[in-house]
C-alpha cells in the first residue's frame, strides 16, 4: 500500500541555547518581548515535516510518495530523497524561490523556538495527489496545499491523518473543522492539542466523533517523555515513551512517530499497535541529531520493539 505524504520539505538550521528559555522571559513583559539567546552550537540539517516522515517510512521499507515543493537550492536534497527510495515525481521545483527554511533554537529542556521562511512551500498545492489505494497524511505545508490535498484524499475515499502542527495558526475554526471531518485521524502534540481545543472551544475527546469513520480512526496526542495518548470513539489508551540511554535532540521526533504510525496502519495493524511502532521510531530518532540522521532498519526496529513493555504484542514489521 502506497503512503502519500503532504507537507514541508525544508532545511533546518538548528541552534542550542545552553540554558532554559523560561529563565529569560519575563511573563509580565511579553507585550514588549525583546530577548536574545546565545547559541554556541549550530548546524544545518535536512528537514521539513513531509521529508522527515518520508525518511522514516523509507527506512521501514514502505512505498512512499512525497507531495511538496523545493526551491532553486533544493536539487541535491531532492536527489538524496530519491536515492533513499522515496517517490519524488510529484514534488514541484520553483527556480525563483528558496526551499523552505526553519531556524530552530532548542534549550536544555528540549523546548523549541522556531522561525520559518516558507519560500517554495507556498506553491506546494501544485503537487498532485496520485491515485489510490493507500493512506495519506496532511502535515504542515502551505495553506492551500493542506486544503487541496485533504480534499483530494477525501475525494478518492483515501483515509488520511490530519497533522496541523505548526500550521495551525493559519486556519480559522471553520477551516479546521472541515479538515477534521475529512480526515480519519488527528495527530497533535501536547501543546498543539491544547491550542486546537481552544480554537474549536471543545475538548479533544469530542473531536473524535467529527472524524470520517474508519475502523481504526482516532486522535493521537504525543506528549514527549510522558508517552502518547490515544482517543477513539470506544476508549482511550496510554502508551509510555520508549526508554533510551540518552536523549540527544527532539527535532523530528514527532515526524518519526508519524512514520511508524502510518506504516503500522498501512500494514493493517490496529491503532494501538501502530502508535506503539511510532513510539519506537520516535525513541530511535531522539538519540541522534537532526530529523534524518538516525539509523533505521527493520532489524533495528524489531530489536528495539523487543525491549519495550509491549514486546509481546505483534510488531507490524
Amino acid at each position: 500500500m502506497q503512503i502519500q505524504v503532504s507537507g514541508s520539505i525544508a532545511f533546518d538550521t538548528i541552534m542550542v541555547f545552553e540554558g532554559q528559555f523560561k529563565d529569560h522571559i519575563l511573563p509580565d513583559q511579553v507585550h514588549m518581548l525583546n530577548v536574545a539567546f546565545l547559541a554556541p552550537q549550530m548546524r544545518q540539517e535536512y528537514g521539513g515535516c513531509a521529508a522527515n516522515i518520508a525518511y522514516g517510512l523509507a527506512g521501514l521499507g514502505a512505498r512512499c510518495r512525497l507531495l511538496g515543493s523545493i526551491g532553486h537550492d533544493g536539487k541535491a536534497y531532492l536527489e538524496r530523497l530519491g536515492q533513499l527510495g522515496i517517490d519524488t515525481q510529484a514534488v514541484i521545483s520553483k527556480p525563483d524561490c528558496f526551499t523552505a527554511q526553519a531556524f530552530i533554537t532548542t534549550d536544555l529542556q528540549d523546548n523549541q523556538i522556531t522561525a520559518f521562511h516558507p519560500g517554495a512551500m507556498n506553491f506546494a498545492h501544485e503537487s498532485q495527489v496520485g491515485p489510490g489505494p493507500g493512506l495519506g497524511i496532511v502535515s504542515p505545508n502551505g495553506k492551500q496545499a493542506m486544503l487541496s490535498h485533504a480534499q483530494a484524499f477525501a475525494d478518492q475515499a483515501m483515509a488520511f491523518v490530519f497533522d496541523p502542527g505548526q500550521a495551525m495558526p493559519i486556519f480559522d475554526a471553520e477551516e479546521l473543522l472541515k479538515l477534521i471531518r475529512l480526515a480519519s485521524w488527528i495527530a497533535v502534540n501536547d501543546y498543539e492539542g491544547e491550542m486546537l481545543s481552544r480554537k474549536l472551544n471543545r475538548p479533544l475527546a469530542e473531536m473524535v466523533s467529527l472524524l470520517r469513520p474508519h475502523p481504526q480512526g482516532g486522535l493521537i496526542q504525543t506528549k514527549g517523555s510522558e508517552g502518547v495518548e490515544i482517543l477513539t470513539r470506544e476508549a482511550s489508551h496510554r502508551i509510555p515513551a520508549m526508554a533510551v540511554e540518552k536523549a540527544v535532540d527532539p527535532t523530528g521526533c514527532g515526524d518519526a512517530f508519524r512514520s511508524g504510525l502510518l506504516f503500522g496502519l498501512a500494514s493493517g495493524a490496529n491503532l494501538l499497535t501502530s502508535a506503539r511502532l511510532g513510539v519506537v521510531m520516535g525513541g530511535l530518532k531522539v538519540q541522534s541529531r537532526g530529523g534524518q540522521n538516525y539509523p533505521i532498519t527493520q532489524n533495528l526496529v524489531r530489536e528495539s520493539w523487543s525491549k519495550t513493555s509491549w514486546a509481546t504484542d505483534h510488531c507490524p514489521l
